[in-house]
């Protein structure tokens, strides 16, 4: 950490190149576990009947929650510039019964 000109500490954030330009997902599944949430990033394409999980996140639950916070405040502030986002029931998208669920990990 360095100090900026007030002596406070500042974190300094290294974003690389292949990090930077991202991971599509349309599906993510989220389980936990006492300890820890673990978020899957997945991507499903129409007419294939395997998705693929692109990305996997494991946090805190004290994390989980700070993401949940930072994701309605970020919501709030995205319709408050834009407009409501509407929650559209797409034609052909298939969603995994979760209650059959089985993936692996």
């Amino acid at each position: 950490m360095e100090q900026n000109s007030n002596g406070q500490k500042q974190l300094q954030i290294e974003l690389k190149d292949e990090t930077a330009q991202g991971i599509y997902s349309n599906l993510a599944m989220i389980t936990h576990s006492s300890s820890e949430f673990v978020m899957d990033f997945i991507s499903i394409l129409p007419g294939m009947a395997k998705a693929q999980v692109k990305s996997r996140v494991i946090m805190s639950p004290e994390h989980a929650k700070r993401l949940l916070m930072a994701l309605r405040d970020n919501i709030s502030k995205y319709e408050d510039s834009f407009g409501t986002i509407e929650m559209k029931a797409q034609k052909g998208t298939y969603m995994p019964p979760i209650s059959d669920f089985h993936g692996e990990a």
